[in-house]
C-alpha cells in the first residue's frame, strides 16, 4: 500500500513538472513570436518608406560636360534611361543585400573574437610594450649620458 502512494506521488511532481515547463516553454514561444512579429512590422514599415522616397521624383543631376565640335549637322546621341525595378523586385533585392551584409558581419565578429585571434592580439600587444620598454630605457640611457657630458663641460 504504501509503495502505491509513493508511486504516485511521484508520478504526480513528474506530472506537475512537465507542466511547468510546458508553461514556460509556452510563454518563451508567445514572447519570440512577438518579438516577431513587432520586426516584420518595423520591416513593413521602412518598406513602405522606402516606396515613398522612390516614387519622389529625384531631381537630375546636371554635370558639366565638354564638347567636341566634330561635324556641324551631327545631332547627340540621347542617353538611354535608368531602369526601374518593379517593388517586388526592389524589395527582394533589399533584403537579399541586408542578409548578406549582416552575415558577412556576423561571420567578422566571430572570426574577430576567435581564441586564435585574442591570443595573436594578446602576443602581438606583449611584444610591443616589450619593444617600447627597450626604446624607452635606451633614450633614457642616452639622455642620462647627455646630460653628464653637459656637466662635464660646464664643469
Amino acid at each position: 500500500m504504501m509503495w502505491e502512494w509513493l508511486a504516485l506521488g511521484v508520478l504526480a511532481l513528474l506530472a506537475l513538472g512537465l507542466l511547468v515547463a510546458l508553461l514556460s516553454l509556452r510563454t518563451r514561444t508567445k514572447q519570440e513570436v512577438a518579438a516577431v512579429h513587432a520586426e516584420a512590422a518595423a520591416l513593413r514599415h521602412r518598406l513602405d518608406e522606402l516606396e515613398r522616397e522612390r516614387d519622389r521624383p529625384i531631381p537630375p543631376v546636371v554635370e558639366p560636360r565638354e564638347f567636341t565640335i566634330t561635324g556641324l549637322a551631327v545631332p547627340p546621341e540621347p542617353e538611354p534611361e535608368p531602369a526601374r525595378l518593379e517593388r517586388a523586385v526592389f524589395a527582394d533585392q533589399l533584403l537579399r543585400e541586408s542578409v548578406i551584409r549582416l552575415g558577412s558581419l556576423g561571420h567578422g565578429v566571430r572570426r574577430a573574437l576567435s581564441a586564435e585571434s585574442r591570443n595573436r592580439i594578446r602576443f602581438e600587444m606583449r611584444r610591443e610594450v616589450k619593444r617600447a620598454r627597450k626604446h624607452r630605457r635606451v633614450e633614457q640611457r642616452e639622455a642620462y649620458r647627455e646630460w653628464q657630458a653637459r656637466q662635464r663641460e660646464s664643469a
